[in-house]
């Protein structure tokens, strides 16, 4: 079967049919093989939501090696937010890789990290003084940011927040919430993490934004106490946590707050940056200034990467050489960021983000209004959930939140499960899916509820 019948109607990747298009059960034969060879050589730790082998993506589709094209609402957990192998990224990457692969950045620099580097400091909230380092990964920059706060203030101890998700290394599974899968058995955890309550407009009992941060400024003045708090870090929009968007005025307090204190304002925007929220970030949204930012997944087109922007007084005060790595800041992966962030700006993608989330909130809240056991509708831009409940108790639903994912996988289209409870549907497409697709693929999700 040719997977290249017609070009792409969307901007970004190869030139595949824009269609679901199921030729096996999933997963085909051809997956399974894969399945089969993963079980026997990659660590049953390293889990995967769907059982197929990858071929091919672009647009709004991923191609299994059986031939199936599946509707893509999850790009890579928003990393591929330009789209798979978008052109400009591609061309970016191989024009450096003709010339050379690596140096180590804090052995022999290179333009491609200092633009980029440049260009976070102009893009990210502030017209603030700022500086950037570059990592690998979220977790390796949420590490960093820490590191960071703690030499600047001179502290140690670091607040997070209910139902957060910062990563899978050791300090960032002591500031993840959630134990199961992410942190049991693998402790013990770095010290002087601690939690405080967030804003969950769902299940807060009319809280509004800034009784809930009073709530939480209280425990941790109480239970922490400023003269030890280096920073406090939050999601603007909760992740893996469930897609929770705090009310209105929850950030904007603790910002305040932390500014009165001396303490670091560190928003983990590695989910909600780069146009996803139909903002550049997130924090835009809400009007806060963030002391630090982190970003990774969609800054580079699904290349490893990720940041620290900060204020410069804040970045500058770690010693020469206490920040870097091998590998942080990668020629190949600064060149698809410059060429990711351009696509951004070239293609609309910002404006695109919005009016998916149009479509994902009207279809979606359409469902809720016909079907009691979605609860909550939430989210922004091309970043929307739905979480399941109980509708006579509003207990959380699990069973039929996986239920529900498992058709939409059957029938070809990737979406992704989250929150703390394991309630939630979370829909995060590429920025470069059609109407047409992302309909079909809420069309999908709806049946799933039915046959449920």
């Amino acid at each position: 079967m040719t997977l290249v019948d017609t070009p792409a109607t969307t901007t970004g990747g190869p030139a595949l049919t824009q269609e679901r298009r199921l030729v096996t059960a999933i997963p085909g034969p051809r997956s399974q093989e894969l399945m089969a060879r993963k079980a026997q050589a990659v660590a049953a730790g390293v889990g995967h939501t769907l059982p197929i082998s990858v071929v091919a993506a672009g647009g709004g589709v991923v191609v299994d090696a059986d031939g199936n094209s599946l509707i893509d609402l999850g790009s890579g957990i928003a990393v591929t937010g330009v789209g798979n192998s978008a052109p400009r990224v591609v061309d970016a990457v191989a024009a450096q890789l003709n010339a050379f692969t690596h140096t180590c950045f804090t052995v022999s620099p290179y333009e491609g990290y200092v633009a980029v580097a440049e260009k976070l400091n102009e893009l990210t909230p502030g017209d603030h003084e700022k500086r950037s380092a570059l990592f690998n990964s979220g977790a390796e920059a949420v590490e960093n940011a820490i590191k960071i706060a703690r030499h600047y203030t001179k502290k140690q101890a670091v607040v997070a927040f209910d139902h957060a998700y910062h990563g899978r290394t050791n300090l960032t599974m002591g500031l993840t919430a959630k134990n199961i899968p992410y942190k049991s058995g693998f402790g013990p955890f770095a010290p002087e993490v601690y939690r405080a309550p967030l804003s969950y407009p769902f299940r807060d009992g009319g809280l509004d934004g800034r009784e809930a941060a009073a709530r939480a400024i209280l425990q941790i003045e109480k239970q922490v106490g400023v003269e030890n708090l280096a920073a406090i870090i939050i999601e603007p929009i909760q992740g893996e946590g469930g897609f929770i968007v705090p009310a209105q005025g929850f950030l904007a307090a603790l910002v305040e707050w932390a500014n009165a204190n001396g303490v670091v304002f560190i928003a983990d925007e590695v989910q909600t940056g780069f146009a996803r929220t139909g903002a550049w970030f997130a924090s835009e949204h809400e009007g806060i200034v963030p002391d630090v930012i982190v970003t990774a997944k969609g800054i580079a087109g699904g290349l490893p990467l990720s940041a620290v922007t900060g204020r410069a007084e804040i970045m500058d005060s770690a010693m020469a050489g206490g920040l870097g790595g091998t590998y942080a800041g990668s020629p190949l992966a600064c060149a698809a960021a410059l060429a990711t962030i351009e696509t951004y700006e070239a293609d609309g993608l910002i404006e695109r983000a919005k009016e998916i989330g149009s479509v994902l909130i009207g279809r979606l809240n359409a469902l809720r209004t016909a079907d009691p056991r979605i609860g909550d509708v939430r989210g922004r831009g091309a970043m929307v959930a739905i979480e399941l409940v109980d509708p006579a108790t509003g207990a959380p639903d699990a069973a039929l939140t996986n239920a529900v994912a498992k058709f939409a996988h059957a029938q070809g289209v990737i979406v992704l499960t989250c929150g703390t409870y394991g309630n939630v549907i979370r829909f995060l497409p590429p920025l470069t899916i059609s109407d047409e697709l992302l309909v079909e693929g809420l069309n999908v999700v709806a049946e799933g509820l039915k046959q449920a």
